[in-house]
């Protein structure tokens, strides 16, 4: 038999229990605390106070339709406006008008070209008993253009097309790469934002149940570990919610790179698509992406570098007419030319190894471009995966919420009315819950992260946004 100063009056337990229920009761009433007052954001519509239970849209399985709507129309502007804004986007612009400028360069070439020169001399002449002293001026007039080039010219035009056509692919690849990062930046700055708010709620409902406790221990001291332990509990926490909130700000700064100081509001990002999209479909994209479209074209021009080398040793065939005035001292002169020249290499020994040179580019090129359609295929079908098991991951954690959530309020409503459960036991029950509501927030934001990387490694993020 246990010693009887170990016993407790019969009175005390019903005063005790007594306590504990009309605190526990008041429960709901209870204030947050200033860390939950100071969240980044506030919380989401249907929270009827800080300790109140979670929002019927937490549970949801399938995105609101206007919701996604909403989101797709906030990310459009937002690429928008980063792309508008990147000095990326703005260099691979100006490399495809310098590209467009070359390739005029090399149309013109095969048309004829006029030069007129000009030239005053000083002349000090002794011949015999003749001298000539004084100033003599010439003017002269040259019209040429080539003949036969044995296709020199058409390879560098079709060369510079080429190179033209892969610095535009370069530039829409720029754009492309903005895009995702942008997105990526906005999804990151939703999970954390998501997270803060899980966070606050879950600090708001410690702060309470520590409050409630805090009443008890007053009248009853021998409950001090329970407080000791919800204080504990409460501080950890505080710990992620600070953490999170950091998380927010870092992202938010990155992202202010890319879209200037003013953010837009936060939207439903989460709630972009119900899936991801075919794989077959997106294989198919890939082929045809603006990376891989790029280096097709380099190698295309790399190719007609090679047939511009090789003709450059070949015969060349040009004619030319010109014409020359001299006046001043002396007798006065004109002289007018006209003719055909003909140009044969007879012995060129950097021919070879430059046209060599150039075929073993063409091919390097090409087989470079293999490789990078295998790995973008690759990543597509990798990234399809992380997709699918995320979205599942996201639908299968409803029904996990859903069961936390009842056996959350059982042990709630044992511990304060019935006395089976420990308050160990409600507070492991809290934390399970908002754990696996965080864990819920990056099942969702990382289905859409894997689901902007497929748009971006197919037809695009803008493209994927308009469907």
């Amino acid at each position: 038999m246990k010693s009887p100063k170990y016993r407790r009056a019969p009175g005390a337990l019903r005063h005790g229990a007594t306590l504990l229920l009309a605190a526990l009761l008041a429960w709901p009433a209870g204030a947050a605390t200033g860390a939950a007052q100071a969240a980044a954001d506030p919380l989401p519509r249907g929270a009827a106070g800080p300790c109140a239970d979670e929002e019927p849209d937490a549970f949801a399985a399938t995105p609101d339709p206007q919701a996604s709507a909403a989101a797709r129309q906030a990310l459009q502007a937002l690429l928008q406006q980063a792309q508008a804004r990147s000095q990326s986007v703005g260099a691979a612009r100006l490399l495809a008008e310098a590209a467009q400028s070359d390739l005029e360069e090399a149309r013109a070439q095969p048309l004829p070209q006029v030069r007129l020169g000009g030239g005053l001399n000083a002349l000090n002449q002794h011949q015999g008993l003749l001298r000539q002293d004084g100033v003599q001026g010439q003017a002269s007039l040259s019209l040429s253009a080539p003949l036969f080039d044995a296709g020199r010219s058409a390879a560098q035009a079709d060369w510079r097309e080429r190179l033209l056509e892969a610095a535009r692919q370069g530039e829409l690849d720029a754009r492309e790469q903005v895009a995702l990062q942008t997105v990526s930046l906005a999804l990151e700055r939703q999970r954390y934002r998501r997270q803060v708010e899980v966070y606050a709620r879950y600090e708001a409902r410690m702060s309470c149940l520590m409050g409630a406790l805090e009443r008890i221990v007053a009248a009853d001291r021998g409950r001090a570990s329970e407080l000791l332990q919800t204080s504990n509990t409460l501080r950890q926490v505080q710990l992620s919610l600070a953490q999170a909130q950091s998380q927010q700000r870092q992202v938010e700064s990155r992202l202010r790179r890319f879209v200037g100081e003013t953010l837009p509001p936060p939207a439903p990002l989460e709630a972009l698509l119900p899936g991801p999209p075919a794989l077959e479909a997106t294989l198919d994209q890939a082929a045809h992406a603006n990376a891989i479209a790029q280096l097709s074209a380099q190698a295309q021009a790399q190719q007609h570098l090679a047939r511009a080398t090789a003709a450059q040793n070949r015969p060349q065939l040009s004619w030319s007419v010109s014409g020359s005035r001299s006046a001043g001292v002396g007798t006065p002169s004109t002289v007018w030319s006209a003719g055909v020249n003909l140009s044969v290499p007879l012995l060129d020994l950097t021919a070879e190894p430059a046209q060599r040179a150039a075929r073993q580019r063409a091919e390097a090129t090409l087989l470079q471009r293999d490789e990078a359609l295998s790995a973008r295929l690759q990543r597509v079908a990798e990234t399809h995966e992380q997709a699918r098991a995320a979205f599942e991951r996201a639908q299968a954690s409803v029904e996990v919420l859903r069961g936390s959530q009842r056996v959350r309020q059982a042990t709630l409503l044992q511990w304060q009315q019935l006395g089976r459960r420990s308050l160990f036991d409600v507070i492991s029950s809290e934390s399970e819950y908002h754990n696996l509501l965080v864990t819920r927030v990056n099942a969702l934001l990382d289905a859409q992260q894997a689901t902007a990387l497929l748009w971006s490694l197919g037809a695009g993020v803008a493209a994927g946004l308009q469907q």
